[in-house]
């Protein structure tokens, strides 16, 4: 699994003739982007990330020269990191990671020749990894995973070919199982949250091509529902100014809402997009204030969302950013 300095824009709602029911509205970009202290290790991009008992954990990744296999842990309170336990399994970058009951999962990816699926468990009390059964899908990389009730979830990725299959991990009996895939394109390098106790995947590229679909996954039916498109697409002004669909993005959540920001489409990007769960709409943030970077990764903490490392042409990064989508922005603090 499978994940961006300032720019001023609007977003503009075109007026058109009564027959296709567009209006002019004007949408005041709000939220704000704060420098924290830098991620400790070397400069990487396609690393992994993910949070237990909220501290952020980034392992693996590509240095531009060489596949990494190091662990650091973030602590917010105190904005620090510590360097733990190397991750024991082949060094690699695009591979996935999750939480689920206390631990945190790190499976596939890539090592520079091999498509990988060795799957591992990291305790963070003894700081020690554990390798589990291997991934019950085919090797790949630029899959993603979420975790909904103490099950994790793989979907997706490159194995050879693009893929849209969807499968469960029980920590408890340590096996996976295959479900039902869902409904949508195949697809490498999309992004993955969770909220609710439901699954959500947007973004990534289909055979090179971007995709705009948007699903979710309810593990009490396994069942999919496609959500709104990410793309305009409609006769309706919500979507006039999306200019969502990207891939090697990263996702975070906030209180109730999701936010998608960095990654690629034709160019880096850098623009921040806020999901609302109730309404089904995206609403434009204000940019991502670092360098413009794909290959980032992401995570959110009670104090907020954070990106970090990624890279940009033949420069990769160690900066970390917390993003605070009610504040205003200010540069003064970058």
């Amino acid at each position: 699994m499978k994940l961006i300095k300032t720019l001023l824009f609007s977003i503009f709602i075109s007026t058109a003739m009564l027959s296709c029911s567009k209006t002019t509205t004007t949408t005041d970009v709000t939220g704000n982007w704060i420098r924290k202290s830098d991620f400790d290790g070397v400069v990487r991009s396609e690393a992994v990330s993910f949070v237990i008992n909220d501290k952020a954990y980034i392992a693996t990744g590509y240095d531009g020269t060489s596949r990494l296999n190091d662990l650091w842990q973030y602590d917010a309170a105190n904005n620090f990191w510590v360097q733990k336990a190397d991750f024991p399994g082949t060094a690699r970058n695009s591979a996935i990671a999750f939480t689920a009951a206390g631990k945190g999962y790190v499976g596939t990816g890539y090592d520079g020749v091999n498509k990988l699926k060795d799957f591992w468990q990291y305790n963070p009390t003894t700081n020690s990894w554990l390798r589990k059964n291997d991934f019950g899908g085919t090797a790949r990389y630029d899959a993603v995973a979420f975790s909904i009730l103490d099950a994790g979830y793989v979907a997706t990725g490159f194995d050879g070919n693009y893929l849209k299959d969807f499968w469960q991990y029980n920590p408890t009996s340590d096996t996976w199982t295959q479900q039902v895939g869902f409904g949508g394109s195949k697809r490498m390098a999309a992004v993955a949250f969770t909220f609710n106790n439901k699954g959500y995947i947007c973004t990534g590229t289909n055979n090179g091509s971007p995709v705009n679909d948007f699903w979710e996954y309810d593990p009490l039916t396994s069942a999919w529902t496609e959500k709104r498109k990410i793309s305009n697409v409609s006769d309706d002004t919500y979507d006039d100014a999306y200019t969502i669909v990207r891939s090697n993005a990263v996702a975070f959540i906030i209180d109730n809402k999701a936010y998608v920001t960095t990654g690629e489409n034709g160019s880096l990007l850098n623009t921040t997009w806020e999901y609302d769960f109730a309404s089904d709409v995206w609403t434009n943030k204000t940019i991502f204030q670092g360098s413009v970077r794909t290959g980032a990764v992401a995570f959110g903490l009670t104090t907020g969302g954070y990106v970090t490392t990624g890279r940009s042409s033949t420069l990769n990064f160690d900066d970390l950013r917390q993003f605070l989508p009610t504040q205003a922005e200010n540069d003064n603090d970058d």
